[in-house]
C-alpha cells in the first residue's frame, strides 16, 4: 500500500511539473498572458535621437503563449520601431526557451512607433568591427528587455488559463489609414504624403489604397475574455522626433481598450501599413494625437461589439512557416564600403539591410509564419510590407478570417509591390532592401500556407 502510495504522490508531482513548463501532454488548450515595461532609459538612444525624458505611459513588450497543441506557440508585440537579425534571433531565442518550446514557434513583431529603440544585435557587432559609433544599435537595454520577457514569460506559463472559445471581429477605422504614395500625371511616386501632412493641398488628394479594417482575434475562458490581438495596418506615427519614448497613437488607443475590457491583456499588432499613413487626416497638430487614437480605439470597440465567438481546442490550431529567400538590392549590398561616408540617421535606418544581405549569403533566411485557429488564420509577415500583400492575403482566402502582422523582422526595410519599383518614390527607393521582385517571394510563401489545408 505505502508503494502505491508513492507511485501516485509521484505522478501528480510529475503533472504538475509538466503543466508548470507548459509541455502538458493535455489536449486542453491554454493561453498565458505576459506584460513588461520595454521603455529605454534616460539618456540611451531612441533610434533617431537620445532620450531626454519619458512621461506616464512608456512602451511595452506584450504577447501570449498558446499551450496545450504541440509545442507552445508564442506571439510578442514590442513598441520599438523594429527588431532585425540577430536581434530576432535572441527574442526568439530566449521567449523559446522560457516557453518550452523552438524558436520557430515563436514571433516577435514591433508596432513601429519611432520614438522609440530599434534592436539588430547583427548590425552592433557589424560597427563594433569597424569601429564605428554603434549609435542606436548599442544593445543594453535590449538585452535587458529580453530578460524581463524571460522572467515574465516563465511566470505567465505557470498561471496560464484555460481557452474554451475563440473569437474574430472587424470593423471600418474611420479617418486614419491613408495611402502616403501620391502618383503624378506621368505614373510616378513623385508626392508622399507623410505621416504629418502640414500642407492642406496633399492632404486633400484621393485616399488612395488602404484596408480599412480592424481585426480583432480574442481568447475566452468560456464567458471571461483572456486576452485579445488586434491588427492595424498604419504607420503609427502622430508626430516624433521628440527625445520623448512613447507608444504614439496606437499604443494610447489599446490601453484605452484595456481600461474598457480589463479582464484580458491586449496585445497590438501593426498591419502591412508599409505604404500607408494618417497624413490624410494629421497636420502634425500634437492635439491630434489622441484624436487619432479615439478614432482607433473606437474602430477596436466596434469590431469587439461585432466579435463572434466559437468553440475551440487545440486540434483547431495549426502553425507552419516558410523560408524567404528575398533578392537583396545592390544598395543594401555595397553599403559595407560607404558606412563611414553616413550619418547616424542613415545608419539607422540602413545598416540591418546590409546584415541581412550578409545573413543570406550563409544561408539564413527570415521566416513567414502562418498561425491557423479555427476560422481564422494570422500571417507573420517581415519588414515594412505594402498595405497590397494584406488586401492579396484577404482575397486569397475570403472564406477565411484572415489577420496579417507585418513588421516582423525588421531587416528587409520595406517591401514593396513589384510595380512600386517602377513608379519609384521613397519606400521604393533605397529604403527598400530588397528588390521587385521579392513580391512574388512573398506572395507565393503567403499563398502556399494560406491553401496547404
Amino acid at each position: 500500500m505505502r508503494i502505491i502510495r508513492i507511485i501516485l504522490i509521484l505522478g501528480i508531482f510529475n503533472s504538475c511539473l509538466l503543466h508548470a513548463s507548459g509541455n502538458t501532454t493535455s489536449d486542453t488548450l491554454r493561453v498565458a498572458a505576459f506584460d513588461v515595461d520595454a521603455t529605454p532609459p534616460v539618456g540611451s538612444y531612441l533610434t533617431y535621437d537620445r532620450m531626454t525624458h519619458t512621461w506616464d505611459m512608456g512602451l511595452r513588450a506584450r504577447g501570449l503563449v498558446l499551450l496545450g497543441a504541440g509545442k507552445p506557440i508564442v506571439l510578442c508585440s514590442v513598441d520599438w520601431i523594429g527588431i532585425a537579425n540577430e536581434g530576432q534571433d535572441e527574442f526568439k531565442r530566449v521567449l523559446a526557451a522560457a516557453a518550452g518550446t523552438v524558436a520557430d514557434r515563436v514571433a516577435v513583431h514591433t508596432v513601429h512607433q519611432h520614438d522609440a529603440p530599434t534592436c539588430d544585435f547583427g548590425a552592433e557587432a557589424l560597427l563594433k568591427t569597424k569601429g564605428m559609433d554603434l549609435i542606436n544599435y548599442e544593445g543594453s537595454f535590449a538585452r535587458t528587455v529580453i530578460s524581463r520577457l524571460d522572467s515574465a514569460v516563465k511566470f505567465a506559463v505557470q498561471h496560464s488559463q484555460p481557452v474554451t472559445h475563440v473569437g474574430l471581429g472587424k470593423a471600418e477605422v474611420i479617418d486614419v489609414a491613408s495611402n502616403r504614395r501620391i502618383l503624378d500625371k506621368n505614373g510616378k511616386a513623385t508626392i508622399s504624403r507623410t505621416s504629418s501632412a502640414r500642407d492642406a493641398a496633399i492632404r486633400a488628394m484621393p485616399l488612395g489604397l488602404i484596408d480599412p479594417e480592424v481585426s480583432l482575434v480574442s481568447f475566452w475562458n468560456n464567458e471571461k475574455p483572456v486576452a485579445v490581438l488586434s491588427y492595424y495596418a498604419v504607420h503609427p506615427q502622430s508626430y516624433y522626433r521628440t527625445g520623448n519614448a512613447n507608444p504614439d497613437f496606437p499604443g494610447i488607443a489599446r490601453f484605452m481598450r484595456q481600461m474598457e475590457v480589463p479582464d484580458a491583456v491586449h496585445i497590438h499588432f501593426n498591419g502591412a501599413g508599409g505604404d500607408i499613413t494618417a497624413g490624410k487626416y494629421n497636420d502634425g497638430s500634437k492635439e491630434n494625437r489622441l484624436e487619432l487614437a479615439e478614432r482607433l480605439a473606437n474602430g477596436m470597440r466596434r469590431a469587439w461589439e461585432d466579435t463572434r465567438k466559437e468553440k475551440v481546442s487545440s486540434e483547431d490550431i495549426t502553425w507552419a512557416s516558410e523560408p524567404l529567400k528575398l533578392p537583396i538590392a545592390e544598395s543594401a549590398i555595397i553599403l559595407e564600403q560607404q558606412l563611414a561616408e553616413h550619418n547616424p540617421i542613415f545608419l539607422a535606418n540602413n545598416v540591418y539591410k546590409l546584415v541581412l544581405s550578409k545573413r543570406q549569403a550563409a544561408g539564413k533566411y527570415i521566416p513567414l509564419a502562418c498561425l491557423g485557429i479555427g476560422k481564422a488564420r494570422i500571417l507573420h509577415l517581415p519588414g515594412e510590407p505594402f498595405v497590397a500583400f494584406q488586401l492579396a492575403a484577404k482575397k486569397m482566402r475570403e472564406d477565411l478570417f484572415i489577420a496579417v502582422a507585418g513588421y516582423g523582422d525588421y531587416a528587409p526595410g520595406y517591401i514593396c509591390t513589384a510595380e512600386a519599383y517602377e513608379e519609384g518614390g521613397y519606400e521604393a527607393g533605397p529604403a527598400s532592401g530588397v528588390t521587385a521582385e521579392a513580391e512574388k517571394v512573398v506572395l507565393d510563401a503567403m499563398e502556399k500556407l494560406l491553401k496547404n489545408e
